[in-house]
């Protein structure tokens, strides 16, 4: 499917404490799914406390950013900008972006990327936008490229999946 059915609409804005639960459970059920991330389920048990102070800790800082995605009033994906805390580092930062795996393939994370780039691009602290991904993702890597986003480099055998099974961390930037 190449975008969201003319009965769906897709709400993109910026994140609130109060989608908290919303984002946790889409990031406790990709970090399920075992594929792109680095962070097993074993590792994730941040409590919805800790969440809203996350969000928080977002919406305070100038450089920093989290948009979400809403479908019927439900949150379906957010995408994160964060940046440094170090003087050299400040002009730039990364994202991290998750849908839920129903809503995938509807154009919600060309939408999130969009948005997240047209406010770095109004941004006058932010320069840089700078993202790592599996080397599996194809869809992911893919999707960057088609928005600017140029391969920097790649740390090999970043990642070990299990006792023979090891995939790249490709890195990305798009200057805006």
């Amino acid at each position: 499917m190449s975008g969201l059915k003319k009965s769906d609409k897709c709400n993109i804005r910026i994140g609130k404490i109060e989608d908290g639960e919303e984002i946790l459970h889409i990031q406790s059920t990709v970090i399920a799914e075992d594929e792109y991330l680095i962070t097993v389920s074993e590792e994730f048990n941040n409590t919805l406390d800790q969440q809203r102070e996350w969000i928080q800790k977002l919406l305070e800082n100038e450089k920093e950013n989290l948009i979400v995605a809403e479908i019927d009033g439900e949150v379906v994906g957010w995408i994160v900008f964060q940046s440094k805390n170090k003087k050299r580092l400040s002009h730039t930062g990364s994202f991290g972006m998750m849908i839920s795996k129903n809503f995938r393939g509807l154009g919600i994370g060309k939408m999130l990327l969009n948005e997240l780039i047209g406010w770095a691009e109004n941004n006058s602290l932010i320069e840089k936008i700078s993202l790592g991904v599996f080397s599996t993702n194809h869809s992911a890597i893919s999707l960057y490229k088609s928005m600017g986003f140029v391969e920097e480099g790649r740390k090999i055998k970043e990642f070990k999946m299990d006792e023979n099974e090891y995939i790249d961390d490709i890195l990305m930037y798009k200057l805006v």
